[in-house]
């Protein structure tokens, strides 16, 4: 596929958004010469943000607050956002006209000449992209990064273009990946960093979610590589299906599989991060170089370093980078410390393990700031961490916060009176006020939700900056 197939194809754009990724693929089929119909369920008035941003286009039609069978029906192509789930009746209608539907990952891994190093699971996606092309950096390669936070995808194209060397580090979300299921697809190296319960609001069952989170290897060849936590027993099992080199990672030394599955293996013993290129060890670096807080964390640099000496990196190299990274925002980020109390921003914590990492990443008293939507999650063992690791909860208003109440009230600390519940809220500011109120020196103000933002927030970014902030007037 090169840029000029698209030149004066029909193509529908089905979902806009406000997040930048549909702006970006909508300005980029514009700009190969395409006639591009943007249409989004929202309203002209709900997207007035991101229609700003596309104003000076010409060769764009807008259908806004519906969606249109013809525009799927009697186009050369459709490409949807996350959005959009493939079910729709407006996708298999496209479908089962053999239109081809795409996403703009599937565009990218199409179009993208250079090698690509991918990274999916349900959380530690950003730490371990961001230490991958940081250590590549460190390296010396020529590093590019797509799908970490909010940076639109298909911009990167017009940044590589002409590239001859250099390498993609891709963060891949389960909605991403179904995109190249269907593109039979998949990136020279590929990282999945664990497998939790999440987004079953969306995927209905564990099978479905799963699924889409196999197609990052499912398209591998022989000499490609999978990057597998041995400790996550969901990941573990996966090495069954792949045809590519599988690299395991584990905290603990390293236990092989009883399979006949020939193994390389990161893992820590006696305070180092060792390498096992099947029997040959070799030191990457001490334990006291990572810089990271939580255990959580710890295996989110296992599974960067397993990248790592897959694409041939010297393990000075990587225990250069390694002690030089800080963490990313967002993510047990420390904001701020006021009167002998420190306020930590994980937001990005937007399922109930996620959290529980948070918490258990703190010896000192937390006053833990969660809740939020539900994603059709499981909240037992939050609300028994809520009740063994924290001082006080401050809540934020969703149904997801009311599963937490109902899992807490069963526990026995909770019906003895314990008070672990403070209050509730459906304001960050008057949640961070309350926490300054009742925290003590020594105490930590912990904001890791366990749960989604929609409804308070327009997403779990946004809710990182609105405590920001909040810390910050304080």
């Amino acid at each position: 596929m090169k840029k000029s197939d698209f030149k004066n194809k029909k193509i529908t754009v089905a979902g806009i958004g406000l997040h930048g990724g549909g702006v970006a693929t909508v300005r980029f089929f514009s700009g190969v010469g395409a006639k591009v119909i943007a249409t989004d369920m929202k309203t002209e008035k709900e997207l007035k943000p991101s229609l700003k941003k596309l104003k000076d286009l010409k060769n764009v039609t807008f259908v806004l607050g519906q969606h249109r069978m013809e525009d799927f029906e009697n186009v050369d192509m459709v490409v949807k956002g996350p959005a959009v789930p493939w079910s729709s009746k407006h996708i298999q209608a496209a479908l089962n006209k053999k239109i081809p539907v795409e996403m703009d990952s599937s565009i990218f891994f199409k179009l993208c000449r250079l090698p690509v190093i991918g990274v999916t699971g349900t959380k530690g996606k950003t730490t371990t992209a961001i230490l991958i092309a940081e250590i590549l950096k460190t390296a010396g390669k020529n590093v590019f990064t797509a799908g970490i936070g909010q940076k639109p995808v298909l911009d990167l194209l017009e940044n590589i273009e002409g590239e001859k060397s250099g390498v993609i580090v891709f963060e891949l979300s389960s909605w991403r990946l179904s995109a190249l299921g269907r593109a039979n697809s998949s990136p020279h190296i590929a990282v999945i960093t664990n497998i939790h319960r999440d987004h079953l609001n969306y995927y209905g069952s564990m099978e479905k979610y799963i699924a889409d989170k196999k197609y990052i290897f499912s398209n591998q060849k022989a000499d490609d590589y999978v990057i597998l936590n041995w400790d996550n027993e969901v990941v573990r099992e996966m090495a069954k299906e792949t045809k590519s080199q599988v690299i395991f990672f584990s905290t603990e030394s390293c236990r092989r599989p009883t399979s006949t599955i020939k193994t390389s293996d990161v893992y820590i013993a006696k305070g180092k991060i060792i390498f096992n290129d099947k029997d040959e060890e070799k030191v990457i670096c001490d334990l006291n170089d990572v810089k990271l807080l939580g255990g959580h964390n710890l295996y989110n640099v296992l599974a960067a370093v397993g990248a790592a000496v897959a694409f041939e990196v010297a393990p000075e190299k990587i225990c250069e980078a390694v002690k030089n990274f800080k963490g990313v925002e967002h993510r047990l980020e420390l904001v701020r410390e006021l009167g002998g109390v420190k306020y930590y921003n994980d937001t990005t914590a937007t399922v109930p393990d996620a959290a529980i990492a948070g918490i258990n990443s703190f010896s000192k008293p937390v006053i833990l700031i969660a809740g939020g939507a539900d994603k059709n999650l499981e909240f037992k063992e939050f609300a028994r961490a809520i009740a063994e690791k924290v001082k006080k909860t401050i809540l934020l208003k969703g149904e997801a916060t009311e599963k937490i109440k109902t899992e807490l009230g069963k526990l026995p600390e909770f019906n003895s009176g314990s008070g672990i519940i403070d209050s509730e809220f459906d304001l960050m500011e008057k949640a961070v006020i309350r926490a300054k109120n009742i925290a003590g020196p020594g105490d930590t103000v912990l904001l890791s939700p366990g749960a989604a933002s929609f409804g308070l927030f327009l997403n779990e970014f946004d809710r990182g900056d609105k405590f920001r902030e909040a810390v910050e007037r304080l």
